[in-house]
């Protein structure tokens, strides 16, 4: 019965760990899809030191749980006492950085407001200066997704227009329609969209698209984060149960 017991404790290991394996594959899959991504992303995030951070973080993260994984799978099918040692301290350490992210997440979520966002925008935007990693992030969001701002080109009324422009109103050329969302796609009609003709203007607020954009996205990977949570408890679990029943 015993001799049962710890071979059905060894294949529920070996499952588990294969969903560690597989989750880990997801995170360094999408780490780097987020970094090499042509459509966007990439530049975005070339540009933030904190989701350039992040990023590697991910792919860290990712890289980490799949070496896991595979230990994991290997310790319990060829029942290796060792590396179900090694398998379980790493994988506690890995929980308890998942929690204390989630925590602190949690914490300063008021960080992701509109009014954050307004705020920063209108403090350290300086429209078309490129050479300002701030304001070209906020351009490549703005173009990417088609929208303007925070809350809208009303946003810009406060900060000052370029010197040089001669243009009545400083609207950024980030926010202008293009035939095609990309810093290489033509303007409708730019100097229209300048001069504030709103129909050449993409009207929308950026923290409006973004959150319908990836709303859909938090959720799941809400769902996803509690459930490689509760997979990696589990884990931990068996393999000092399978540690335990190892002669």
């Amino acid at each position: 019965m015993e001799g049962d017991c710890l071979s059905c404790m060894k294949y529920l290991m070996f499952l588990f760990n294969f969903f560690i394996f597989l989750g880990g594959a997801c995170l360094l899959g999408l780490g780097i899809w987020v970094i090499v991504d042509p459509t966007g992303f990439r530049e975005i995030v070339a540009a933030n030191p904190l989701l350039f951070t992040g990023a590697y973080i991910m792919l860290a993260m990712g890289a980490m749980l799949f070496l896991l994984g595979f230990l994991g799978c290997c310790g319990a099918i060829r029942e290796n006492k060792c590396l179900l040692l090694f398998f379980f301290m790493f994988i506690l350490l890995i929980f308890l950085a998942e929690l204390s992210a989630a925590i602190l997440a949690f914490i300063f979520r008021e960080n992701l407001t509109r009014e954050f966002f307004t705020k920063e925008l209108k403090k350290h935007y300086q429209r078309n200066n490129d050479t300002d990693v701030f304001s070209s992030t906020w351009n490549s969001v703005m173009i990417t997704f088609a929208c303007c701002g925070v809350n809208g080109p009303e946003d810009f009324e406060a900060i000052p227009h370029l010197p040089n422009s001669s243009l009545e109103k400083a609207t950024p050329e980030a926010c202008c329609q293009r035939e095609l969302q990309s810093r290489e796609g033509m303007f409708v009609d730019r100097e229209a969209c300048l001069t504030g003709t709103e129909r050449f203007q993409n009207r929308q607020g950026c923290y409006t698209v973004i959150l319908n954009s990836f709303e859909t996205y938090v959720y799941l990977a809400g769902a996803l984060a509690i459930g490689v949570l509760a997979i990696e408890l589990f884990a931990m679990i068996f393999a000092m149960c399978l540690f335990r029943g190892i002669q």
